[in-house]
């Protein structure tokens, strides 16, 4: 959705967005006290407003379709007077039909780059870590205390070595030994493996677990080698031997890592993965559109995007495929949206129709409209592809990977993929980072920004109050995600967030 704003016209003091023509609401910039006239708009507040809600412009009839931004975002449950509040209760999604949202024209972009980490596959790691791993949660103790004696002290000597990253999961015990669950994790696992963020792997495991460690590496056509090295707990004598030995392992792959060097690259060779957290009234309106031109942009440079979070995209269909770029892609987007319906009917779940009470409380007024909101982050390239969660994606383009909404989850997913940095939105704010691949976060207002600036990278509130564009945002987050990638580092990344965001998809975990 677009700021709509007259040419030079600012929106310092405004009380509200400019709405859109047919728009029957309009989103409160800052709270508004009962009584408090709209200048220009004839009307008042009949009660508070906070800041991110919406305002009723005029007497809405019951069953009416809400307008915001030129989009329908629900129908009114009752009538809502012009001047009230317009609250979640008082919107249903049944029968809205969404139309397909409008392409925007973009200016070309000049050649863009960054430096980055070239492998021998010829992808590109914007990071370089050392990984150690585990097939099963009974390898956790000993991966942890392995990695986490190289800290920045004795990693000082390896200047090109990011970190050693101990990545332990809970599953991999108590579920079937075969079949999509086992396959699932050990895609994901392998997938980590084989980033082009990971300098070097060492896989711990305990011996007897349900994902055992030889018909895993069989599996996944893992070759233990100078970069992958394996060390099972039972065999040599327990936790204690087991951590000396992945020590040992680790120190032996330093130097070969510390060797790459990073060199200028096209960005073709950055796979952006798209997230979103904690959203609040303001993220359709800032953050998530600003996003999308920096995705527009890094796909005219030849780059891949990827789109998750499947659950919260279903309220948007209707949008969602006619983004399809052919028949096929369509019809594999129906199949993993018919999927999720199977998969929650029933279930006191996000696909009830019903928005989280967080949301709501943010401001946002339905399903559909934090969908739609949602779906704004991809910008406005067809959709190129659609992948099973942690399958190895091939770009360039936009393209959907089928995970679940819950943020470690979905990103686990697309790191596995072959995202090698994240891009996440959030309203509210949010503590989240990543590893290998690191997160860079934007903030849709500048209150949340300013309350959680160490956590939080780029701050979209100018957009709101007009002074800037979201088409000159969205090529300050292009330069910023090419900066990341370059190697400076995220908030999170300073802040140490990441270790305990590794948690593969436990989709049909037995008990």
């Amino acid at each position: 959705m677009a700021v709509f704003l007259a040419e030079g016209e600012s929106l310092l003091g405004r009380p509200v967005l400019p709405p859109a023509s047919h728009d029957n609401v309009a989103v409160a910039l800052r709270g508004l006290s009962a009584g408090e006239g709209l200048p220009g708009m004839g009307l008042a507040a009949r009660e508070e407003v906070p800041a991110g809600h919406k305002i009723a412009l005029h007497d809405i009839a019951a069953g009416e379709a809400v307008l915001r931004g030129g989009m329908p975002i629900g129908r009114a449950t009752a009538a809502i007077a012009a001047g009230q509040r317009l609250r979640a209760a008082d919107l249903s999604c049944t029968g809205v039909a969404l139309p397909s949202i409008p392409a925007s024209p973009r200016a070309a972009v000049a050649p863009a780059s960054f430096r980055g980490f070239l492998r021998d596959d010829g992808r590109v790691g914007t990071r370089n870590m050392i990984g150690v791993f585990v097939v099963g949660n009974c390898g956790a103790t000993a991966a942890r205390q392995a990695a986490d004696l190289f800290d920045e002290e004795r990693l000082a000597a390896f200047p090109n070595v990011d970190g050693v990253v101990p990545f332990i999961h809970e599953i991999g015990c108590g579920m079937e030994m075969t079949g999509e669950p086992m396959d699932l994790l050990r895609r994901t696992l392998s997938g980590f493996i084989r980033h082009p963020n990971t300098a070097g792997a060492v896989v711990v495991a305990l011996g007897c677990e349900r994902n055992n460690l030889k018909s895993f590496l069989e599996q996944e056509r893992l070759e233990v080698g100078e970069r992958l090295h394996t060390v099972t707990i039972q065999d040599v004598g327990g936790i204690r031997r087991a951590v000396d030995t992945a020590r040992g392992m680790v120190e032996a792959m330093l130097p070969a890592a510390n060797a790459a060097q990073r060199q200028e690259v096209s960005a073709a060779h950055l796979v952006l993965g798209l997230q979103g957290a904690a959203p609040d009234g303001f993220c359709g309106l800032s953050a998530n559109p600003a996003l999308g031109v920096a995705v527009d942009l890094l796909l005219q440079a030849g780059g891949t995007a990827i789109l998750s979070e499947t659950p919260e995209l279903l309220a948007a269909e209707g949008a969602l495929l006619a983004r399809a770029g052919t028949p096929a892609v369509a019809e594999a987007l129906r199949e993993r949206l018919a999927w999720w319906r199977a998969h929650h009917r029933g279930r006191d779940t996000v696909l009830n129709g019903v928005l989280d009470r967080g949301p709501a409380q943010a401001g946002l007024a339905s399903v559909v409209e934090k969908a739609l909101d949602g779906l704004r982050k991809a910008g406005d390239a067809p959709i190129a592809g659609v992948y099973r969660y942690s399958e190895r994606v091939q770009g360039p383009g936009l393209v959907l990977m089928d995970t679940p909404d819950h943020d470690a989850v979905s990103v686990t997913g697309q790191i596995a993929g072959g995202a090698n940095l994240i891009a996440m939105t959030t309203g509210r704010g949010t503590a989240f980072g990543s590893l290998p691949a690191p997160t860079v976060k934007m903030a849709s207002n500048g209150e949340t920004f300013a309350r959680m600036a160490n956590d939080i990278d780029i701050d979209c509130g100018p957009v709101l109050d007009g002074s800037v564009s979201v088409e000159a945002m969205g090529r300050r987050i292009f330069d910023a995600l090419l900066r990341h990638a370059s190697g400076e580092r995220t908030k999170g990344e300073i802040e140490g967030m990441g270790e305990n965001e590794f948690v593969p998809w436990p989709v049909g975990v037995l008990a």
